[in-house]
């Protein structure tokens, strides 16, 4: 049996069904994804979602959904699903679904009577192409398949609606059709490997509702184009292939290039091989670069995440060579801060002022997980280039004082990862001397003189040991308080008391500047107040402003984006502090802090780990149905664990 695998008793029961999700990418920055019951709760949900770069940076259904229908005798069954107003479900092709399960590819079996139907699907890898493979598995009579396409052709923010400016044209193409329904957009080529009968029969289906928009309060009703429909007869034991893609190819390759595409994937047979899969998905390739996007659907690649998210994604699965080219891009992104240029590169938020001090951090992980002399040879100039940047003063927004500390505004606009704003202005003020930016900036100097000893340059590295040692004692004189755990920020007289996960952080860091002991009660408030089964919490219920419900409008969830929601990625610097102060001791409580995050392969996105949860039970899960640093995360402390399991 498939370690992710659902019977038709949850299949049937939609309240269960509709809120999980199959997402399917190729690596260029197009995706497939909808609900396991192949009804489109979100506007951001489709069979083929693509770039369209004449259009700009987003992504834009093209096909929406494919609907199904058997025929036999005369009596046709509808296998589609899609939501109308009024709670109506219509055709209600879940009633015939007998199991869905996902080991290589998600495959799903329909019993329409006697028919027993399987359809497996595969997103083509650099190719902006979706395969549908459907077999017959058991027949008793000569069977009809027909597909009927729903076309959007519209960008994944908004809902498209019937019009008259719509291009109902079609030319015919080898065992298919093209179309195109505004000019601006690519064809798309619609084929199969069977020679079939397009029967046109053009239809606006409308009133369509994407319950998830509806609850976020989006716009949630669209209309969609039907150009008509595929018929063909399949014979018992016969496998069909359906492609639908944005350039024609030659249909007699169909067979063999789903075949390949199934052969090339990894079979998900447990959490880390589901969480292995799940770190391909956010790999991007674009016009000769390499990126990683912070998550599916709708995140980009943004800095910060990128470096915080590809240790994990890539070293800790053993793809140094990944690494290395996303790193060869960033490096370009990096270069073009330190010379005060604004990067063409499709990475965002460069200029946030914690963000070069992550990129120090990503290439430490290297170190450790590659060799430190390999870091050296290869990013040795960089790490120390960007320590003397900020040490110079010569970031916009990164000043190091006499303490040798830094300073940052953060009181216009939101400068960490706690990033939500209200009517402009961050929810979360995070301003002057911050917690994570001043550990990560003494680890910098400390690893920047790590490497200039790799180097042989002895005595340039000790003039940043003493930086270090100055920036070290104001860490501690600034930030550790009375109580044992760390100030989240402090600016000027203004001291946030608050109980946040960023000191979690400085204490995970192989140069802390906190002793062990000093570690370990940080440790402890932390797992008293901000532990729970799903991750670290983004502030203690104890606190002000305490906000744990991730729900509701739009200015709702951002009060609450940062106070008190959970964060999966955090447990990553929860975890690697147990194991500094504990050691072998606690690696039963690693391995159970992650039973939480593991059940989720079978909730929300299923196979990897949504952007948040709700800071209360019953731990819900928010946001983004893919989010690269929560798998990144996990994935990094199991390869520490393999260390200390040695496998």
């Amino acid at each position: 049996m498939s370690y992710l695998r659902f019977d038709k008793t949850l299949m049937a029961n939609l309240p269960e069904s509709l809120p999980k999700e199959v997402l399917r990418t190729n690596r260029s920055g197009a995706y497939s994804c909808s609900s396991i019951v192949d009804c489109n709760t979100r506007k951001y949900h489709g069979l083929l979602v693509v770039p369209v770069p004449e259009l700009g940076d987003g992504n834009h259904v093209l096909l929406s959904s494919l609907d199904e229908t058997v025929i036999q005798h005369g009596a046709q069954f509808n296998l589609g699903l899609h939501k109308y107003s009024g709670d109506v479900y219509s055709p209600n092709g879940h009633k015939y679904i007998r199991s869905c399960e996902w080991d290589k590819l998600p495959t799903t079996i329909y019993r329409v009577g006697g028919v027993i139907l399987k359809k497996e699907k595969v997103f083509q890898h650099f190719e902006n192409r979706i395969l549908i493979r459907y077999t017959l598995l058991e027949a008793h009579s000569v069977t009809t398949l027909r597909l009927r396409p729903f076309l959007a052709f519209r960008s994944v923010e908004v809902c498209t609606h019937e019009n008259a400016i719509a291009s109902r044209e079609y030319q015919m193409v080898d065992n298919g059709i093209k179309t195109r329904m505004y000019p601006e957009y690519p064809e798309l080529f619609m084929q199969l490997n069977k020679g079939n009968e397009f029967v046109f029969e053009p239809n606006w289906y409308r009133g369509i509702e994407y319950q998830k928009e509806q609850e976020l309060g989006y716009e949630y009703k669209e209309d969609l184009y039907v150009p008509g429909y595929f018929e063909f007869n399949i014979n018992k034991g016969e496998s069909v292939v359906f492609s639908a893609g944005v350039s024609e190819l030659s249909t007699a390759d169909l067979a063999d290039i789903f075949d390949h595409e199934y052969e090339v994937h990894v079979p998900r047979t447990s959490f880390m091989q589901c969480l292995k899969n799940a770190a391909h998905q956010f790999h991007y390739e674009y016009d000769g670069e390499t990126y990683l996007l912070a998550g599916y659907p709708w995140f980009k690649c943004r800095a910060r995440d990128m470096f915080v998210a590809l240790p994990g994604l890539t070293l800790a699965i053993d793809e140094v060579g990944y690494y290395e080219k996303v790193m060869a891009t960033a490096i370009k992104a990096i270069n073009d801060v330190l010379a005060g240029k604004e990067t063409t590169l499709k990475i965002y938020e460069m200029d946030k002022p914690d963000v070069l001090l992550w990129a120090v951090w990503c290439i430490q992980q290297y170190a450790r997980l590659v060799s430190a002399e390999a870091a050296n040879e290869k990013y040795g100039d960089i790490v120390k280039r960007i320590v003397d940047f900020i040490k110079a003063g010569e970031h916009d927004n990164l000043i190091m004082h006499d303490n040798a500390l830094l300073y940052t505004n953060g009181r216009e606009h939101a400068v960490t990862w706690m990033n939500s704003e209200i009517n402009g202005y961050p929810v979360v003020p995070r301003s002057g001397y911050v917690v994570e930016i001043n550990a990560l900036w003494y680890n910098a100097l400390l690893f920047n003189a790590e490497l200039l000893n790799i180097a042989g340059k002895s005595d340039a590295a000790a003039e940043y040991a003493e930086v270090a040692k100055l920036a070290g004692a104001s860490f501690k004189n600034t930030f550790l308080n009375q109580h044992g755990y760390l100030l989240d920020y402090v600016d000027g007289d203004f001291v946030s008391w608050s109980v946040r996960p960023n000191m979690l952080i400085a204490t995970s860091l192989e140069y802390s500047p906190l002793t062990t002991p000093e570690r370990k009660k940080v440790f402890d408030i932390c797992t008293k107040e901000l532990l729970t089964p799903k991750g670290i919490r983004s502030l203690s219920p104890k606190s002000g402003g305490y906000n744990p419900i991730y729900s509701g409008g739009q200015m709702q969830r951002d009060a609450a984006y940062h106070q008190g929601t959970v964060w999966p990625w955090l447990s990553g610097f929860y975890l690697e502090t147990c194991l500094k102060i504990y050691k072998r001791s606690s690696l039963s409580w690693v391995d159970r802090c992650f039973v939480g995050l593991e059940e989720e392969m079978n909730y929300h996105c299923i196979g990897t780990l949504p952007e948040l949860f709700d800071g209360n039970p019953p731990y819900s899960g928010r946001g983004a149905i893919s989010f690269a640093m929560n798998v990144a995360s996990v994935l990094q402390v199991n390869k520490i664990l393999s260390k200390f399991y040695n496998y």
